[in-house]
């Protein structure tokens, strides 16, 4: 098969590895506008979940990804003058630009063509088989037949910036800062021993009350840290200054598609699906997108088949994730309904922002259901626990009362 990925992002690299893993002989070119070593973005997140797959997929780029990338297991929120520490699953973070570094090094070493500063129209198509928009957001291909595609872009509606820094955080931190204008708040994370990602956000009243909607970079960074010195320790934060100039300030889009194939062109990752990037799945859910689409082209089945069975089955995989990303954006729409309750409990429900009765129940309410049912989960399993216990000591008893 001769393949055509247009996009050289994570989701087009990992896929074409997949697939010259599953027969050399496929002739798999990747086409990427920007020149090599550029990228946007800090680091990514990643679960152990998605590492166990990658490692049985392809383990020599599992173990790359791996070794580049730094682990925590807390989670740490600062609200105003307080702070609360809590244990949490293991969470992964590596550099965006190292990723990409990693997977590009391996497709090359399975013969993937990779070729740079190289534009791709919709109106002038490579001849492939099959051609995989792997183009972002703003998919170029997708916006050529939006009709078929039927994209929606439904705007979120706080404001967000994505920076850098220079401070390594030990864990996943969350700070909440309280100006004359509301609320303004971050997630920060590491993804290397030299630097994190700091995201930004606040609702747009906030924003432009602070005026950090026109400021210039220089001084819209200044601003943010004198806001997070408390974290920052120090350490500056680090913008990507816009090609035009315009403010790097953005508002969330969450994108669907009505159908994420068109005869021999199919979209993967951010092409055919985004989710708010508070629930930090964006680059799993790509990849995984390219498992599945590599799974379902070798299921021996012809190509319209194939691309049906892969968007039936990712389209039903990304409900659950989709579902978390909405609930996860409207906590942090509505933080006014939290951010008076004690950190620690705060923060509980910050955790427990994914589910769908939170909005509706009183936060503090739904604090001590969720503790009881937390404690009830742990008689449960000691029960069960010592149940064998418990009947195997009877039953040792018995046998002596008889002797």
């Amino acid at each position: 098969m001769k393949v055509a990925c247009v996009g050289g992002g994570p989701a087009g690299l990992y896929l074409s590895i997949l697939l010259k893993l599953q027969d050399p002989s496929h002739d798999v070119t990747v086409l990427e506008r920007n020149p090599e070593g550029s990228t946007y973005g800090w680091g990514v997140t990643y679960w152990q979940g998605l590492l166990d797959k990658l490692r049985a997929r392809d383990p020599e780029s599992a173990r790359a990804i791996e070794e580049h990338s730094v682990v925590w297991n807390q989670g740490v929120a600062h609200v105003r003058d307080l702070s609360t520490r809590q244990p949490g699953d293991e969470g992964h973070g590596i550099g965006r630009h190292k990723l990409l570094e990693i997977l590009a090094e391996r497709a090359r070493a399975l013969g993937v063509r990779l070729e740079f500063e190289c534009a791709v129209t919709a109106d002038d198509l490579p001849e492939a088989d099959l051609v995989v928009a792997g183009d972002g957001v703003h998919s170029a291909l997708r916006t050529r037949y939006a009709d078929h595609f039927g994209a929606e872009l439904a705007p979120g509606r706080n404001s967000y910036v994505w920076l850098g820094t220079s401070k390594v955080f030990d864990s996943f931190t969350f700070a909440f800062v309280e100006t004359e204008h509301g609320w303004i708040w971050c997630y920060g994370y590491p993804f290397s021993t030299a630097q994190s990602t700091c995201v930004i956000e606040c609702a747009p009243e906030t924003c432009a009350g602070l005026g950090l909607d026109r400021a210039s970079e220089t001084d819209g960074l200044v601003q943010l840290e004198k806001l997070f010195a408390h974290i920052l320790d120090g350490h500056p934060l680090i913008g990507r200054a816009t090609a035009d100039g315009s403010s790097p300030w953005l508002t969330f889009r969450t994108l669907t598609n009505r159908t994420w194939y068109r005869d021999n062109l199919v979209l993967l990752g951010d092409a055919a699906h985004t989710t708010h990037y508070s629930i930090g799945a964006g680059t799993t859910l790509a990849l995984e997108d390219s498992l599945a689409l590599a799974d379902a082209l070798a299921g021996g089945d012809g190509l319209p088949q194939a691309l049906a069975r892969y968007e039936h089955e990712r389209r039903t995989a990304l409900l659950p994730q989709q579902s978390a990303a909405r609930l996860s954006a409207q906590w942090y729409e509505n933080l006014a309904r939290y951010i008076d309750l004690p950190p620690e409990r705060m923060f509980a429900l910050l955790g427990q922002r994914h589910s769908p009765l939170l909005p509706y129940v009183p936060p503090q309410l739904y604090y001590r259901l969720d503790r009881a049912a937390g404690q009830l989960d742990a008689l449960r399993r000691l029960k069960r626990w010592l149940g064998p216990k418990i009947a195997r000591s009877a039953h040792t008893r018995a046998q002596a009362a008889r002797k």
